[in-house]
């Protein structure tokens, strides 16, 4: 086995922001009523004419001004979204051209939507692990604004778009990838979903808008139950305490969820970081811009075990713990 570490990161989120005060000229309800049962204050909003592609582009720039990294010797890209720019062809073929990265590079989408970005980053270890690959690119993008219904209160006040970007590379002295869990069950497949080819799952009959269509009660219970009991089982497995855990990094779905996840774990608030109050549920890049989020306030250092666990339609979860070890850093980073 080849060791591999996550060495560069960078992050984008587009210019337009979506306060709660914008939100209460749109649907019934006000700043208070969404900040006690979410947590978030506004969210950045993509322009029409701006795509997935283009957020992931930005991220990966941002990722090379920082640490000084060059993607042409990339030799594969992971693009983990929910809303690529097209069906097919895949985010990660554009990104490809775009940046220049070699035509002999493999390039594909994941979707396992919220939890896109542990899954990528989990498949990216595997292939560096395994020798079959050197370097990876690996990121998180969604415009989940592109697929919100305005006009329905229980989601709209939820969702924004941004990217994240890592870079994972080999490395012969150690690994940063200290263990990971994975689960999906799919009998709750109805319970967050965007209808396409099909119209029924599990054979119920879903509502057909083109739109995110979210339970949300129904996910809150799911999560609640699964995600302590999944980290768990990932602390087990690498012989971990999670007091060893300097930092846990959840799906930043909500704080009404996150909360009591953590209680459960029984694991201190002041040790999580979440992405959510200035930039709402970004799908796949919540969890890379928290992450981003605390190295740029400088709270997330080398040598930090992180523990990134994310969760979402599907149903999906993915966990991973790392062990930090980033390149240092020769520029600024871009502006959130």
């Amino acid at each position: 086995m080849t060791g591999a570490k996550i060495t560069a990161i960078g992050t984008y989120v587009p210019a337009k922001r979506l306060t709660n005060a914008d939100l209460e000229q749109m649907v019934d309800t006000d700043n208070e009523w969404i900040v006690g049962r979410t947590g978030i204050r506004e969210r950045r909003i993509s322009r029409q004419d701006e795509y997935t592609s283009d957020l992931c582009v930005s991220a990966v720039q941002d990722l090379m001004k920082r640490y000084g990294k060059n993607v042409e010797d990339v030799d594969m890209v992971l693009v983990a979204t929910s809303t690529p720019d097209f069906s097919f062809p895949s985010v990660a073929s554009l990104i490809q051209d775009r940046l220049n990265i070699p035509q002999t590079a493999g390039a594909i989408d994941l979707s396992a939507a919220c939890a896109g970005f542990v899954y990528a980053l989990h498949t990216a270890h595997s292939y560096v692990a395994s020798g079959m690959h050197r370097k990876v690119l690996v990121i998180g993008a969604d415009t989940i604004s592109k697929i919100t219904d305005y006009t329905d209160r229980s989601t709209c006040i939820l969702f924004g778009d941004g990217a994240g970007a890592v870079l994972v590379e080999s490395d012969k002295q150690s690994t940063g990838f200290l263990g990971f869990q994975l689960a999906s069950d799919g009998s709750g497949a109805h319970h967050v979903y965007r209808t396409g080819l099909a119209h029924t799952v599990n054979n119920i009959e879903l509502v057909d808008t083109q739109m995110l269509v979210q339970n949300g009660r129904e996910v809150f219970r799911w999560a609640v139950r699964t995600v302590p009991l999944g980290v768990q089982q990932l602390l087990e497995k690498a012989e971990v305490g999670l007091e060893q855990v300097d930092w846990f990094i959840p799906h930043s779905a909500n704080m009404r969820m996150i909360e009591p996840i953590c209680e459960r774990m029984n694991y201190p608030m002041e040790q999580v970081l979440h992405s959510l109050v200035n930039f709402g549920n970004t799908s796949a890049a919540t969890i890379p811009l928290a992450l981003d989020l605390g190295i740029r306030e400088g709270k997330v250092k080398n040598g930090h075990k992180i523990l990134m666990y994310g969760f979402g339609a599907g149903l999906t979860q993915a966990g991973q713990l790392v062990e930090l070890n980033l390149d240092e850093q020769v520029g600024e980073p871009t502006l959130l």
